[in-house]
């Protein structure tokens, strides 16, 4: 069977394709690539792992193979968001680091995060030599290939326990400002949707002095029945409580933190979209910093007209935050990020950081002293309202090379009643449309499934664009 690292690493179904047998071939492909690599270096390999079933007992087995190939290994002690996991890779000075996680993907999944020395995601280069060597290592099994150690305390030769927390704030205390969210007086509720940011963020805003409320922060491996994706109809008992009248900010991250969610004031949710523009405007206005903005292809349009309002370079990827990672690691990048809601700033891991973005939120607040939705009308006021949507299609098989071909060669002129003024085909096919909406058709590389996304200046329109999508693309379901 062929293992596939995708834009994030490798996932797959617990038992079925995602064992300890399948896991120790790839922590043997990945201790040979770090060898290989390595030159005369001694550095450790950093690995953590997140609250899904066995995720503990997989990590132990993955550092025991890591640690028989004669790579000093720091493990974490307990569950870990994958963005404390990827400061700790700074912190050690690692060759590079190993997160067990399947982030937001439903509970029967886990998977592994491959992370670079800059504490980011295994670059596309990277994660090919891995695939390689997978490939050359098919027959072969490590040293390590017999009873799994059950034991996740247990202790193994040349495996060291820490805990990534006090390293992880400290260095967040250098990149928020804890005595402004001290002075702001904030009642905070706090989601980690059962994941591993449970207990970080909402101990992080504690110091800072906020009332803090914890929703869903006990171990439950199975996310209490919901895919631990911060996103508005996973969000139900968050948007609920904000209801109540008695709280300024909800905040929620997905199963290993490294993605965003918020609540305003009124109960409403608050896509990454808008996170990612308000944290923008904020860094420039209120803290003077500078340096050009990463997103995605599929990322809201408003960063571009702010980038441009502050004369900052702009640059659009593909979809993964390996793509944003390689701009942070070559240029002065301010802030980069997803739709997804995996974000990060200038000073910190070149990965998405959930914890980091609501801390940034709540300074937003308290240097404000404004309701989340009044700011949020401000932003929209002066530079339009945007609104978005995606719709994913389930299709039957299809040729996603000729789609794409044909998407481009066949392009409309104009789309509903807008011109089509330019196309970006870096990732999918992408159709801008003069009055800055747009509209995105992206097959997915690993399914057959059709991603279409739209974003426009109505709600009404934002569907009328995904219907048309769909109706270009003509893929049967």
């Amino acid at each position: 069977m062929a293992i596939k690292f995708g834009t994030d690493g490798w996932r797959a179904v617990i038992s079925d394709e995602f064992t300890f047998s399948n896991l120790r071939r790839v922590a043997q492909a990945i201790a040979d690539y770090l060898l290989e690599t390595r030159g005369e270096s001694a550095a450790p390999v950093v690995v953590g792992f997140d609250t899904r079933f066995l995720s503990d007992r997989y990590a132990l087995e993955l550092a025991r193979v890591l640690a028989d190939a004669g790579l000093p290994v720091y493990l974490s002690r307990a569950d870990c968001p994958t963005p404390a996991l990827a400061y700790a890779i700074w912190h050690f000075k690692a060759l590079g680091g190993v997160m067990i996680t399947a982030s937001h993907n439903p509970p029967r999944y886990n998977g592994v995060k491959f992370k670079g020395p800059h504490g980011g995601p295994g670059l596309p280069g990277e994660t090919r030599r891995i695939e390689e060597i997978l490939e050359r290592n098919a027959t072969a099994l490590p040293a390590t290939n017999g009873v799994p150690l059950t034991n996740p305390d247990q202790d193994y030769p040349g495996v060291m326990r820490f805990d990534p927390m006090p390293a992880y704030l400290a260095h967040i205390r250098t990149l928020v400002d804890f005595e402004a969210i001290s002075r702001s007086g904030l009642h905070v509720v706090v989601d980690p949707m059962y994941g591993a940011g449970r207990g970080y963020i909402a101990a992080f805003l504690r110091e800072a002095g906020c009332e803090v409320t914890q929703l869903h922060g006990e171990m439950n491996p199975g996310f209490g029945g919901i895919h631990p994706e911060p996103i508005a109809r996973n969000l139900g008992d968050l948007m609920t409580t904000m209801r109540s009248g008695r709280f300024d900010l909800g905040l929620a991250t997905d199963g290993d933190a490294d993605r965003i969610g918020a609540v305003d004031a009124q109960g409403e949710f608050v896509d990454p979209h808008r996170i990612f523009a308000l944290v923008l405007r904020h860094l420039i206005e209120e803290r003077h910093w500078s340096g050009a903005v990463v997103k995605t292809v599929s990322t809201t349009q408003l960063l571009n007209l702010l980038a441009q309002h502050y004369g900052l370079a702009l640059h659009e990827t593909p979809v993964g935050f390996n793509h944003i990672c390689d701009w942070m690691l070559k240029d002065d990048v301010l802030i980069g990020g997803e739709e997804s809601g995996g974000i990060t700033i200038k000073g910190h891991v070149p990965d998405g950081d959930g914890i980091l973005m609501g801390l940034l939120l709540a300074e937003l607040l308290a240097y404000q002293r404004k309701p989340l939705d009044a700011i949020i009308a401000e932003l929209m006021q002066e530079f339009g309202e945007f609104h978005y949507g995606r719709k994913d299609v389930h299709t039957q098989a299809f040729d996603k090379k000729q789609l794409t071909q044909r998407l481009l060669k066949e392009a409309p002129e104009r789309i509903l009643q807008h011109k089509v003024v330019r196309i970006n085909n870096s990732d999918g096919i992408k159709y801008l449309l003069e009055d800055d909406s747009w509209l995105l058709i992206r097959p997915s590389g690993t399914e057959p499934l059709l991603r279409i996304y739209a974003e426009a200046h109505n709600r009404q329109e934002v569907q009328q664009l995904l219907a048309a999508g769909a109706g270009l693309a003509h893929i049967s379901a």
